[in-house]
């Protein structure tokens, strides 16, 4: 079985200054446990590589209100009014991508990939500082990989060999994660016998995982 740990042990596992993935679309699919644990840490700096900033009181939307994230790079900040202010007074950078756009970065990262060209956000400030890249006669900009320390996911089933299953929408962001950080911890529901989740029915394959929490 893959090693099982407790939430407090996963929040050891996060430190100051790191850069963490969170999977997760306003908190569904996120690691809720270990990420309110975490909001409890004193730490700081942390870049945060998310959809959205989720709710003030769920998800990744936690760690606004005690300041803990110096950049976080999203679509959508909407729903938090502490990101959003940050963001206004300037204590919080804040990197735009478009959802797709994140998605296909993210991937890169976990793919060895060196960057994808995209005509999203050409001529917007969304293409300020970018390389463009000219492909028979047609302008792209060159998106580069994202990668972390650390991701943590929310997951509805996994198996004891640590194969996840995430229950609908709750996928999201989760499985392209998994491939693009240093280290996965994935909270989970409930965890059944290997063999039990069907293999065509795996989101996330063993390999991935290096922690569980059951929550």
């Amino acid at each position: 079985m893959k090693k099982q740990i407790t939430v407090e042990q996963a929040v050891e596992k996060i430190n100051d200054g790191m850069t963490i993935m969170v999977g997760g679309f306003l908190s569904n699919g996120s690691a809720n446990a270990i990420l309110a644990q975490l909001s409890k840490k004193n730490i700081k700096n942390l870049t945060v590589i998310c959809n959205d900033t989720s709710f003030p009181d769920k998800g990744v939307g936690v760690l606004f209100e005690p300041k803990m994230v110096k950049k976080v790079i999203t679509s959508y900040v909407g729903a938090n009014p502490f990101s959003q202010a940050q963001m206004n007074d300037g204590s919080l950078e804040v990197e735009f991508v478009p959802q797709g756009t994140l998605a296909e970065r993210i991937r890169c990262g976990g793919c060895g990939i060196g960057g994808f060209l995209s005509l999203t956000g050409k001529g917007t400030l969304a293409a300020e500082g970018k390389q463009i890249i000219n492909v028979e006669g047609k302008d792209f900009l060159l998106e580069k990989p994202l990668r972390a320390d650390i991701a943590l996911l929310g997951a509805s089933v996994c198996d004891e060999s640590g194969n996840l299953w995430y229950e609908g929408t709750s996928r999201n962001f989760n499985p392209v994660m998994a491939m693009a950080a240093d280290v996965v911890v994935a909270e989970v529901d409930k965890i059944v016998p290997t063999g039990e989740i069907p293999p065509e029915n795996v989101h996330t394959p063993s390999i991935l995982v290096d922690f569980l929490v059951k929550t």
